[in-house]
Protein backbone atom coordinates (compact mmCIF):
# COMPACT_ATOMS: atom_id res chain seq x y z
CA UNK A 1 0.00 0.00 0.00
CA UNK A 2 1.46 3.67 -0.86
CA UNK A 3 2.28 5.79 1.66
CA UNK A 4 -0.14 9.26 2.47
CA UNK A 5 1.58 12.51 1.81
CA UNK A 6 1.09 12.66 5.79
CA UNK A 7 2.99 9.65 6.54
CA UNK A 8 5.74 10.06 3.61
CA UNK A 9 6.29 13.97 6.25
CA UNK A 10 6.76 11.58 8.87
CA UNK A 11 2.99 11.30 10.58
CA UNK A 12 1.54 8.14 12.05
CA UNK A 13 -1.71 6.84 12.61
CA UNK A 14 -3.05 4.91 15.34
CA UNK A 15 -5.88 2.20 15.50
CA UNK A 16 -9.19 3.88 17.28
CA UNK A 17 -11.97 0.90 16.71
CA UNK A 18 -12.46 0.65 12.78
CA UNK A 19 -10.62 4.04 12.06
CA UNK A 20 -7.10 5.07 11.75
CA UNK A 21 -6.52 8.19 12.86
CA UNK A 22 -3.51 10.56 12.76
CA UNK A 23 -1.18 11.28 15.88
CA UNK A 24 -1.40 15.17 16.29
CA UNK A 25 0.33 16.47 18.88
CA UNK A 26 -0.19 19.62 20.25
CA UNK A 27 3.12 21.80 20.61
CA UNK A 28 3.85 22.56 24.02
CA UNK A 29 2.28 25.62 25.70
CA UNK A 30 3.87 28.01 28.58
CA UNK A 31 1.48 27.30 31.45
CA UNK A 32 0.36 31.10 32.66
CA UNK A 33 -2.37 32.06 34.75
CA UNK A 34 -5.06 33.57 33.49
CA UNK A 35 -7.40 35.67 35.56
CA UNK A 36 -10.88 37.04 34.73
CA UNK A 37 -10.03 39.87 32.08
CA UNK A 38 -8.53 36.65 29.92
CA UNK A 39 -11.31 34.73 31.00
CA UNK A 40 -14.00 37.35 29.32
CA UNK A 41 -11.87 37.27 26.09
CA UNK A 42 -11.58 33.89 25.47
CA UNK A 43 -15.47 33.58 26.01
CA UNK A 44 -14.93 36.45 22.87
CA UNK A 45 -12.58 34.67 21.23
CA UNK A 46 -15.14 31.46 21.12
CA UNK A 47 -18.07 33.23 20.23
CA UNK A 48 -17.20 35.93 17.35
CA UNK A 49 -13.66 35.21 16.34
CA UNK A 50 -13.40 31.37 15.91
CA UNK A 51 -10.85 31.60 13.59
CA UNK A 52 -8.16 33.31 15.55
CA UNK A 53 -9.10 31.50 18.85
CA UNK A 54 -8.52 28.10 16.22
CA UNK A 55 -5.07 29.27 15.36
CA UNK A 56 -4.26 30.24 18.95
CA UNK A 57 -5.30 26.94 19.84
CA UNK A 58 -3.38 24.79 17.46
CA UNK A 59 -0.07 27.11 17.78
CA UNK A 60 0.22 26.49 21.53
CA UNK A 61 -0.11 30.21 21.85
CA UNK A 62 -3.23 30.55 23.45
CA UNK A 63 -2.67 30.71 27.20
CA UNK A 64 0.67 32.92 26.83
CA UNK A 65 -2.02 35.02 24.86
CA UNK A 66 -4.82 35.13 27.44
CA UNK A 67 -1.89 36.00 30.06
CA UNK A 68 -0.95 39.02 28.25
CA UNK A 69 -4.35 40.10 27.20
CA UNK A 70 -5.18 39.63 31.06
CA UNK A 71 -2.31 41.41 32.17
CA UNK A 72 -2.66 44.59 30.40
CA UNK A 73 -6.29 45.09 31.17
CA UNK A 74 -5.69 44.15 34.62
CA UNK A 75 -2.83 47.22 33.94
CA UNK A 76 -5.84 49.42 32.69
CA UNK A 77 -8.16 49.09 34.86
CA UNK A 78 -6.21 49.86 38.32
CA UNK A 79 -4.76 52.64 36.15
CA UNK A 80 -7.86 54.12 35.40
CA UNK A 81 -9.59 53.78 38.60
CA UNK A 82 -6.70 55.58 40.51
CA UNK A 83 -7.00 58.56 37.96
CA UNK A 84 -10.53 58.70 38.16
CA UNK A 85 -10.86 58.53 41.37
CA UNK A 86 -8.22 61.54 41.51
CA UNK A 87 -10.30 63.39 39.35
CA UNK A 88 -13.47 62.43 41.51
CA UNK A 89 -11.44 63.25 44.98
CA UNK A 90 -12.88 60.07 45.97
CA UNK A 91 -9.34 59.78 49.00
CA UNK A 92 -8.81 58.20 52.06
CA UNK A 93 -9.93 60.97 53.73
CA UNK A 94 -13.53 60.65 52.74
CA UNK A 95 -13.37 56.71 53.34
CA UNK A 96 -12.76 57.67 56.80
CA UNK A 97 -15.48 60.28 57.17
CA UNK A 98 -18.47 59.10 55.09
CA UNK A 99 -17.15 54.98 54.07
CA UNK A 100 -20.53 54.51 52.68
CA UNK A 101 -20.74 57.15 50.11
CA UNK A 102 -16.75 56.60 49.44
CA UNK A 103 -18.10 52.49 48.86
CA UNK A 104 -20.90 53.79 46.85
CA UNK A 105 -18.65 56.22 44.43
CA UNK A 106 -15.63 53.64 44.16
CA UNK A 107 -17.93 51.16 43.20
CA UNK A 108 -19.56 53.88 40.20
CA UNK A 109 -15.94 54.34 39.05
CA UNK A 110 -15.20 50.31 38.85
CA UNK A 111 -17.84 49.48 36.64
CA UNK A 112 -17.11 52.84 34.59
CA UNK A 113 -13.69 51.52 34.37
CA UNK A 114 -14.66 47.98 33.60
CA UNK A 115 -16.70 49.31 30.53
CA UNK A 116 -13.50 51.00 28.86
CA UNK A 117 -11.48 48.20 29.75
CA UNK A 118 -13.94 46.14 28.04
CA UNK A 119 -14.44 48.20 24.92
CA UNK A 120 -11.10 48.85 24.48
CA UNK A 121 -9.26 45.36 25.50
CA UNK A 122 -11.39 42.65 25.93
CA UNK A 123 -13.83 43.05 22.48
CA UNK A 124 -11.46 44.79 20.77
Amino acid sequence: MEKTIFEQMGGAYTLQGDYYLPDFVLPAEENRSVGVWGQRHLRYLKQHRKVLYANLLTSGRLNSYLADIDRQAAELFFRLVEQMAEREGVTEKLKAEQPMEWVAKMNALREAAAEIVNAEVIFA
